[in-house]
Order: C-alpha cells, then structure tokens, then sequence
C-alpha cells in the first residue's frame, strides 16, 4: 500500500516542476523575443508482476500483455524551448530589430567576473555605448557587446543617425552621407534543445563533451544570403497567455489529485489499522 503515497509523493514534486515552468512563461509575457518552454513527462521505473500460469498467458487470441504493471510515478523528461517567432511590434526606433526566422539567434558576449562567454538571444532591443572620447560600441540594454562579422561592433563618434537594414548591416550617417560601418553575425540553433538558459533572456552552449554532438552541431552562422531582420521593431514573446492559463489549471488539478491519493491512502491504512 506505501506504493500509492510514493508514487503521488514523486508525481506530485515533478508537477510543482512543471509549474514553475508555466508560471515562468506567464511572468516573461511581456518580455522582448522571450521564448516559451514546455515541460515533457516521462514515466520512472515499473515493476513487471506475473500473476498468470503460462496457459493463461499465451491463451490463444490474447491481445493484451500479460501481468501487471506497476509503475513510480512521473517526472520531468525534458523542458523544451519553443523559438517559434513571435508578434512583431513596430517601435519606429533606429537600433530595434525584430528577427524574422525562427532559430535565428544573435550573438553577444558577457563578461562575468573576468570571464567572457559567447551567449544567444532574440531580443533586438540595440543601444549605443560610449566606450572612450571619440568612440561608442553596440550592445544589448546590460551594455554586453553585440557580435558583428569582425568581433564587438565599435563606430567612431558624432554620428547623424544609425540604422540596421534587412540584411544586418549597421548604417552610419554623417554629414548627410550613410555608409556602412559594421555587420550583425547571425547564428542558426540547428538542435535548440540543447541550449542552456544563461539568464537575462539568453541561451548558451552546452557542455559539449557530455553529449555525442560537437559545437558545429548545434549553432551554424547565418549566410548573409538567408539574413532577415526589420528594422525599427522588436520580437514580443511567443507565450500564448491563454494556453499557459489553461495549462496552469490542468497542472493544478493533477496537483490536488494526487494530494487526495495520500489522503486517501492515510484513511486506508487507518482502517486497516482498526481491523480486529
């Protein structure tokens, strides 16, 4: 009988996982180029019990294994990232870029207690930092550098206006002339699953020697040929708020079932407990 309150014990931790999830995406609703993740359950181990004779087993006809199985519970098999694109939202702004392909990713680099990690992210909201007297740089809002095709994107100063086309390309004008000064590097997620959440809406590559693929596998550049950006907009999150609510209620009710089962299996062992 302790099989009943452990395998709700187990089901009901895995669903507060798949929560936390949903309650996750619902907060980032509003999140610039947020992407939404899913939980996956998978069953945990189960017991074969044989309770037939051999004749009862290969009867003829039979179309049902035979036994019982009893199984542990549920868990989380995997959270899956969905980069489907989401709504475009026109801001009318120079150095906001909505990117247009799904799996596409852009590039920055994040410098943390003296170390620099290359991390991806969907949110095209750009700005422009002063980096010395003469000279500013393109970031993201935490003021991390935006990889271009030759490293960090840094452009003199005293500029008229600054735009980013279609294809990437950052736009510079002064003195009533525009002339390209730098290029945006795009990167393809060809197996997103594998990217890690690094925080801050960014992703980052996996440890790769734990896993049969290499870096090449799961991040490919971008060919300019197959760039597409809009400028003067940015990507809003891809959360469907009324399938999260839903999914939300769903999960809860899972929650409160499996809470009766202990219940449930308390009252059973008291009255077995009363038996004379």
């Amino acid at each position: 009988m302790n099989r009943m309150a452990v395998q709700a014990a187990v089901t009901m931790g895995q669903l507060q996982h798949k929560l936390d999830v949903v309650s996750h995406n619902v907060a980032n609703v509003d999140t610039t180029g947020y992407k939404s993740r899913a939980a996956q359950f998978s069953s945990l181990l189960t017991q074969q019990i044989d309770n037939l004779s051999d004749e009862q087993a290969n009867a003829l006809g039979r179309l049902t294994p035979d036994g019982i199985r009893l199984g542990s519970g549920a868990k989380v098999g995997q959270t899956q990232i969905n980069l489907a694109l989401g709504s475009i939202k026109e801001t009318d702004r120079g150095l906001d870029i909505a990117l247009l392909e799904d799996n596409h990713l852009l590039q920055v680099d994040v410098t943390e207690n003296g170390v620099t990690e290359r991390r991806f992210t969907r949110d095209g909201t750009l700005y422009l930092n002063k980096i010395n007297d003469g000279e500013v740089m393109l970031t993201n809002a935490e003021g991390h550098p935006m990889v271009g095709q030759n490293g960090a994107i840094v452009l003199a100063a005293g500029m008229e206006d600054v735009s980013i086309s279609e294809n990437g390309f950052v736009q510079v004008t002064r003195n009533g002339q525009t002339a390209v000064e730098g290029q945006l590097e795009l990167v393809e997620a060809i197996r997103p699953q594998f990217l890690e959440a690094a925080g801050d809406n960014q992703f980052r590559l996996p440890d790769v020697t734990e896993t049969a693929y290499n870096e090449a596998d799961i991040i490919q550049e971008v060919a300019f040929a197959d760039v597409a950006l809009q400028n003067g907009a940015i990507e809003t999150s891809n959360v469907d708020l009324t399938s999260q609510m839903t999914e939300m209620l769903q999960t809860q009710r899972a929650y409160q079932f499996n809470a009766r089962t202990i219940s449930m299996h308390d009252q059973m062992r008291g009255l077995v407990n009363r038996l004379r």
